[in-house]
């Protein structure tokens, strides 16, 4: 849950809060994925960093809810994104070769990172004894202090 939360303070902060250096410069680090695709708008981009903050704030109480559905189900908020925000790109490629490339495989994660959220955790008792539980964990030799 760790990585997609910075990943919607990432992107949702700075369109929020900066949204025409968000449309000029994001996602940084020498690329300009946002300005090559129209016109600055800057409700647009207001709302969208605004969606990512949305998101970000329910992964990060999902985990302290420290309840597998809620988990889930911002995991599900996720994938429905990530998949028709992968869609668009994947059909619309701008740019040069590398900022295709870079686009998908940033999307790809971002999508990955929510499916993985949707896996249920392992039950108590699915899960290898530990030294807490007074019993070794597996593949451990010798006592268990």
């Amino acid at each position: 849950m760790g990585a997609t939360a910075l990943l919607a303070a990432y992107v949702g902060v700075w369109a929020t809060v900066a949204p025409r250096g968000f449309y000029e410069s994001f996602p940084g680090f020498g690329f300009t994925w946002i300005s090559i695709d129209g016109p600055f708008n800057e409700h647009l981009i207001r709302d969208v960093g605004a969606m990512y903050v949305a998101l970000g704030t329910l992964t990060v109480a999902a985990f302290f809810a420290r309840m597998a559905a809620a988990g889930r189900l911002v995991g599900l908020g996720w994938t429905v994104f990530g998949c028709l925000h992968f869609g668009y790109h994947a059909l619309h490629p701008e740019g040069g070769t590398t900022d295709r490339i870079a686009t998908l495989l940033s999307l790809g994660i971002s999508l990955a990172l929510g499916i993985l959220l949707m896996i249920p955790p392992r039950r108590e008792s699915e899960r290898p004894p530990t030294a807490e539980s007074g019993f070794p964990a597996r593949g451990a030799t010798g006592p268990v202090r």
